[in-house]
């Protein structure tokens, strides 16, 4: 509550916004007797008052959409990770188990029972490429060598390229989720140059500075690339949902260069 003005001069007079008093107007005595005067001067502070008022108002719910968007990017990251753990120590392991026991089955039968050899042999292949998918899905839900870094995690993605890959990362650790989007995105982004761009050879940077992270796909394709299809669109999606940005360059002729920068903090 604003108090009343000390001196006999001073008067204040209510601020009101649709029927509703959102301050004090502080002014002096005589302005009284000019209504039309006062009341101009109110309505342009009501006008800035309330201005003010949505500012903050506005502010303050950026801030919970991207509390609330930390999340959500927390919560599934951490549903992959479950998902990951769980397909690693369940079925995989149930059907490693089931693939030893067949081998010592076979390798106990009877000699009048080794025509059913053939029959395991299939199985137990069976179940090898039932393991090697189920190895790939939970790969692609976070590959384990984002254990040991990006760094780590890119080099393996540039010893399976069917093009050569220059990678340069930084050996710093980020939050893990960070980290896992980061790669996703690099994969993507090689992925579309590989399969749409027809270049000789890509190069991936990633840089760690002023509590960010930058990366840099860069290839010599032949360019052209739509930001408004699929495969970039899903990218976009990916790093805004983390709070980053996301830059396409990819003039024709000249090849793509895509910039993504997430915030790191935890």
């Amino acid at each position: 509550m604003v108090p009343e003005p000390p001196d006999a001069e001073g008067a204040l007079t209510p601020v009101e916004h649709r029927g509703h008093e959102i301050g004090l107007f502080r002014h002096r005595r005589d302005l009284l007797d000019r209504p039309d005067l006062l009341n101009s001067v109110l309505e342009a502070a009501s006008l800035a008052i309330e201005i003010a008022r949505l500012r903050v108002e506005v502010r303050l719910q950026l801030v919970e959409v991207d509390e609330s968007r930390a999340r959500i990017v927390q919560a599934g990251y951490e549903e992959r990770r479950r998902l990951e753990r769980d397909l690693h120590d369940g079925a995989q392991q149930r059907l490693v188990t089931l693939g030893i026991v067949l081998r010592r089955l076979q390798r106990s039968l009877p000699r009048e029972a080794k025509v059913l050899g053939p029959a395991l042999d299939s199985a137990v292949d069976e179940i090898g490429h039932a393991i090697a998918d189920l190895r790939t899905i939970a790969s692609g839900v976070r590959p384990p060598r984002l254990d040991d870094g990006l760094a780590a995690a890119f080099a393996d993605l540039a010893r399976a390229a069917p093009i050569p890959i220059d990678v340069e990362a930084t050996g710093e650790r980020l939050p893990p989720h960070v980290e896992a989007a980061a790669y996703f995105v690099v994969c993507e982004a090689v992925t579309n140059a590989v399969k749409h761009a027809s270049p000789s050879r890509v190069r991936v940077e990633a840089t760690s500075a002023a509590g960010g992270l930058r990366l840099l796909v860069a290839d010599d394709g032949i360019g052209g690339a739509n930001p408004g299809g699929t495969g970039l669109l899903g990218l976009t999606d990916r790093v805004t949902a983390h709070g980053g940005t996301l830059l396409i360059e990819s003039p024709l002729g000249v090849g793509t260069r895509i910039e993504a920068e997430f915030p790191c903090g935890s």
